[in-house]
Protein backbone atom coordinates (compact mmCIF):
# COMPACT_ATOMS: atom_id res chain seq x y z
CA UNK A 1 0.00 0.00 0.00
CA UNK A 2 1.65 3.98 -1.28
CA UNK A 3 2.34 5.84 1.82
CA UNK A 4 0.29 8.67 1.93
CA UNK A 5 2.39 12.20 1.93
CA UNK A 6 0.18 15.47 1.61
CA UNK A 7 3.36 17.65 1.87
CA UNK A 8 3.81 18.27 -1.69
CA UNK A 9 0.28 19.53 -2.33
CA UNK A 10 0.63 22.34 0.39
CA UNK A 11 3.11 24.14 -1.17
CA UNK A 12 4.34 25.38 -4.11
CA UNK A 13 3.21 25.03 -8.11
CA UNK A 14 0.53 22.35 -6.69
CA UNK A 15 -0.87 24.47 -3.99
CA UNK A 16 -1.19 27.80 -6.34
CA UNK A 17 -3.66 25.54 -8.59
CA UNK A 18 -5.63 24.13 -6.11
CA UNK A 19 -5.92 27.64 -4.94
CA UNK A 20 -6.77 29.10 -7.97
CA UNK A 21 -9.36 26.13 -8.41
CA UNK A 22 -10.91 27.05 -4.78
CA UNK A 23 -11.15 31.34 -5.78
CA UNK A 24 -12.73 30.71 -9.24
CA UNK A 25 -15.15 28.65 -7.99
CA UNK A 26 -15.92 31.05 -4.97
CA UNK A 27 -16.42 33.53 -7.37
CA UNK A 28 -19.28 31.15 -9.53
CA UNK A 29 -20.47 30.97 -6.34
CA UNK A 30 -21.10 33.90 -5.38
CA UNK A 31 -21.44 36.07 -8.65
CA UNK A 32 -24.10 33.39 -10.00
CA UNK A 33 -25.85 34.09 -6.22
CA UNK A 34 -26.03 37.90 -6.84
CA UNK A 35 -27.61 37.47 -10.23
CA UNK A 36 -29.46 34.54 -10.03
CA UNK A 37 -31.65 35.88 -6.80
CA UNK A 38 -32.85 39.12 -8.81
CA UNK A 39 -34.11 37.14 -11.91
CA UNK A 40 -35.88 34.48 -9.84
CA UNK A 41 -37.67 37.04 -7.87
CA UNK A 42 -38.79 38.40 -10.91
CA UNK A 43 -39.95 34.99 -12.76
CA UNK A 44 -41.57 34.49 -9.21
CA UNK A 45 -43.40 37.25 -9.59
CA UNK A 46 -44.57 37.09 -12.88
CA UNK A 47 -46.41 33.69 -12.35
CA UNK A 48 -48.09 35.60 -9.50
CA UNK A 49 -49.12 38.38 -11.47
CA UNK A 50 -52.64 38.97 -12.02
CA UNK A 51 -53.82 36.68 -15.35
CA UNK A 52 -55.75 38.98 -17.23
CA UNK A 53 -52.81 41.65 -17.70
CA UNK A 54 -50.02 39.53 -17.53
CA UNK A 55 -51.14 36.30 -18.70
CA UNK A 56 -48.15 36.47 -21.21
CA UNK A 57 -45.49 37.03 -18.46
CA UNK A 58 -47.23 34.06 -16.68
CA UNK A 59 -46.82 32.33 -19.37
CA UNK A 60 -43.44 33.23 -20.41
CA UNK A 61 -42.33 32.45 -16.60
CA UNK A 62 -43.58 29.29 -16.46
CA UNK A 63 -42.22 27.79 -19.67
CA UNK A 64 -39.14 29.27 -18.82
CA UNK A 65 -38.77 27.37 -15.23
CA UNK A 66 -40.14 24.17 -16.61
CA UNK A 67 -37.55 24.23 -19.54
CA UNK A 68 -34.79 24.48 -17.58
CA UNK A 69 -35.51 22.26 -14.26
CA UNK A 70 -36.21 19.44 -16.85
CA UNK A 71 -32.96 19.58 -18.61
CA UNK A 72 -29.35 18.65 -16.37
CA UNK A 73 -26.87 21.48 -15.39
CA UNK A 74 -24.72 19.48 -17.95
CA UNK A 75 -26.54 20.30 -20.80
CA UNK A 76 -26.69 23.45 -19.69
CA UNK A 77 -22.98 24.02 -19.49
CA UNK A 78 -22.56 22.46 -22.85
CA UNK A 79 -25.35 24.22 -24.55
CA UNK A 80 -23.53 27.62 -23.08
CA UNK A 81 -19.67 26.31 -24.25
CA UNK A 82 -20.31 25.54 -27.55
CA UNK A 83 -23.73 26.60 -28.77
CA UNK A 84 -24.57 30.34 -27.42
CA UNK A 85 -21.16 32.11 -28.32
CA UNK A 86 -22.01 31.03 -31.83
CA UNK A 87 -25.39 32.95 -31.92
CA UNK A 88 -23.65 36.60 -31.38
CA UNK A 89 -21.94 38.62 -33.85
CA UNK A 90 -18.40 38.19 -34.81
CA UNK A 91 -17.15 41.10 -32.81
CA UNK A 92 -18.48 40.23 -29.56
CA UNK A 93 -17.49 36.72 -30.57
CA UNK A 94 -13.77 37.48 -30.98
CA UNK A 95 -13.96 39.59 -27.31
CA UNK A 96 -15.59 36.50 -25.90
CA UNK A 97 -13.11 33.85 -27.08
CA UNK A 98 -10.05 35.89 -26.32
CA UNK A 99 -10.98 36.23 -22.67
CA UNK A 100 -12.30 33.37 -19.74
CA UNK A 101 -15.44 31.75 -22.22
CA UNK A 102 -15.19 29.07 -20.04
CA UNK A 103 -16.08 30.88 -16.57
CA UNK A 104 -18.27 32.85 -18.61
CA UNK A 105 -20.45 30.16 -20.00
CA UNK A 106 -20.27 28.23 -16.79
CA UNK A 107 -21.53 31.42 -14.88
CA UNK A 108 -24.54 31.95 -17.58
CA UNK A 109 -25.32 28.28 -17.09
CA UNK A 110 -25.04 28.32 -13.19
CA UNK A 111 -27.32 31.68 -12.62
CA UNK A 112 -30.23 30.46 -15.45
CA UNK A 113 -30.23 27.06 -13.63
CA UNK A 114 -30.07 28.35 -9.96
CA UNK A 115 -32.91 31.23 -10.75
CA UNK A 116 -35.13 28.71 -11.84
CA UNK A 117 -35.15 26.70 -8.52
CA UNK A 118 -35.16 29.65 -6.47
CA UNK A 119 -38.03 31.16 -8.43
CA UNK A 120 -40.14 28.75 -7.20
CA UNK A 121 -38.70 28.95 -3.65
CA UNK A 122 -39.76 32.52 -4.27
CA UNK A 123 -43.24 31.73 -5.49
CA UNK A 124 -43.70 29.40 -2.74
CA UNK A 125 -43.00 32.14 -0.15
CA UNK A 126 -44.76 34.61 -1.17
CA UNK A 127 -48.15 32.87 -1.83
CA UNK A 128 -47.39 31.80 2.16
CA UNK A 129 -48.22 35.29 3.20
CA UNK A 130 -51.22 35.92 4.71
CA UNK A 131 -54.18 37.14 1.88
CA UNK A 132 -55.39 39.51 4.46
CA UNK A 133 -51.88 41.14 4.53
CA UNK A 134 -52.64 41.75 0.29
CA UNK A 135 -56.48 42.78 1.46
CA UNK A 136 -55.18 45.14 4.22
CA UNK A 137 -52.15 46.82 1.73
CA UNK A 138 -55.42 47.35 -1.00
CA UNK A 139 -57.30 48.99 1.89
CA UNK A 140 -54.39 51.57 2.40
CA UNK A 141 -54.37 52.45 -1.24
CA UNK A 142 -51.21 50.45 -2.50
CA UNK A 143 -51.40 49.39 -5.98
CA UNK A 144 -49.98 45.65 -6.54
CA UNK A 145 -46.69 46.60 -7.35
CA UNK A 146 -46.41 48.72 -4.61
CA UNK A 147 -48.07 46.25 -2.08
CA UNK A 148 -45.15 43.43 -2.99
CA UNK A 149 -42.43 45.82 -2.49
CA UNK A 150 -43.62 47.03 0.65
CA UNK A 151 -45.36 44.33 2.85
CA UNK A 152 -45.64 40.71 1.13
CA UNK A 153 -42.28 40.71 -0.34
CA UNK A 154 -40.11 41.11 2.94
CA UNK A 155 -42.23 38.57 4.61
CA UNK A 156 -41.87 36.41 1.61
CA UNK A 157 -38.25 36.47 1.53
CA UNK A 158 -37.93 35.86 5.55
CA UNK A 159 -39.70 32.80 4.91
CA UNK A 160 -37.53 31.31 2.12
CA UNK A 161 -34.58 32.18 3.60
CA UNK A 162 -34.42 28.03 4.43
CA UNK A 163 -34.62 27.13 0.42
CA UNK A 164 -32.58 29.45 -0.31
CA UNK A 165 -29.49 28.15 2.07
CA UNK A 166 -29.90 24.86 0.51
CA UNK A 167 -30.21 26.36 -3.15
CA UNK A 168 -26.84 28.32 -2.40
CA UNK A 169 -25.23 24.49 -1.07
CA UNK A 170 -26.80 23.38 -4.49
CA UNK A 171 -24.75 26.38 -6.50
CA UNK A 172 -21.49 26.16 -4.58
CA UNK A 173 -21.24 21.84 -5.65
CA UNK A 174 -23.11 22.65 -8.50
CA UNK A 175 -19.59 24.79 -9.54
CA UNK A 176 -18.09 21.42 -10.25
CA UNK A 177 -20.09 20.89 -12.93
CA UNK A 178 -17.79 23.72 -14.85
CA UNK A 179 -14.91 21.14 -15.11
CA UNK A 180 -16.84 19.84 -18.24
CA UNK A 181 -16.69 22.78 -20.46
CA UNK A 182 -13.18 23.49 -19.17
CA UNK A 183 -13.39 26.25 -16.69
CA UNK A 184 -10.23 26.20 -14.45
CA UNK A 185 -12.59 25.83 -10.54
CA UNK A 186 -11.76 23.28 -8.36
CA UNK A 187 -12.69 20.16 -9.83
CA UNK A 188 -10.52 20.93 -12.79
CA UNK A 189 -7.60 21.91 -10.96
CA UNK A 190 -7.64 18.84 -8.71
CA UNK A 191 -7.23 16.89 -11.92
CA UNK A 192 -4.72 19.06 -12.80
CA UNK A 193 -2.64 18.01 -9.77
CA UNK A 194 -3.56 14.37 -10.21
CA UNK A 195 -2.39 14.45 -13.48
CA UNK A 196 0.96 15.84 -12.81
CA UNK A 197 1.44 14.58 -8.69
CA UNK A 198 0.34 10.91 -9.35
CA UNK A 199 -1.19 11.69 -5.67
CA UNK A 200 -4.92 10.88 -6.36
CA UNK A 201 -6.51 9.81 -3.31
CA UNK A 202 -4.50 13.03 -1.53
CA UNK A 203 -5.59 15.71 -4.53
CA UNK A 204 -8.98 14.64 -4.44
CA UNK A 205 -9.24 14.15 -0.42
CA UNK A 206 -8.43 18.13 -0.16
CA UNK A 207 -11.11 19.12 -2.62
CA UNK A 208 -13.54 17.25 -1.15
CA UNK A 209 -12.26 18.28 2.50
CA UNK A 210 -12.85 22.13 0.71
CA UNK A 211 -16.43 21.17 -0.52
CA UNK A 212 -17.37 19.81 2.10
CA UNK A 213 -15.66 22.74 4.57
CA UNK A 214 -17.27 25.66 2.76
CA UNK A 215 -20.61 23.92 2.74
CA UNK A 216 -20.97 23.69 6.48
CA UNK A 217 -19.79 27.39 6.55
CA UNK A 218 -22.60 27.88 4.24
CA UNK A 219 -25.04 25.88 6.62
CA UNK A 220 -23.83 27.68 9.62
CA UNK A 221 -23.96 31.31 8.10
CA UNK A 222 -27.90 30.32 7.05
CA UNK A 223 -28.56 28.84 11.08
CA UNK A 224 -27.11 32.13 12.16
CA UNK A 225 -28.89 34.18 10.06
CA UNK A 226 -32.36 32.25 11.28
CA UNK A 227 -31.48 32.22 14.48
CA UNK A 228 -30.94 35.94 14.27
CA UNK A 229 -34.19 36.92 12.19
CA UNK A 230 -36.75 33.66 12.84
CA UNK A 231 -38.75 33.64 10.09
CA UNK A 232 -42.57 34.24 12.23
CA UNK A 233 -46.21 33.81 10.66
CA UNK A 234 -47.88 37.11 9.55
CA UNK A 235 -51.06 38.40 11.12
CA UNK A 236 -54.19 37.14 9.59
Amino acid sequence: MPELDFTPLLHGQFLDWLAAGVRLSLTLTVLALVLALPLATGVALARLAPSAPFAPLRWLATFFIEAVRNVPLLAHMLFWYFAVPELLPDGLKARLYAGNVEAAAALAALVVYTAAYMAEDIRSGLRSVPAGQWEASRALGLGFIAALRWVVLPQALRATVPPLISQTLNLWKNTSIATVVGAAELMYQAQRVESASFRGFETFALATATYLGVSLLITALGALYQHRFPARPAAH
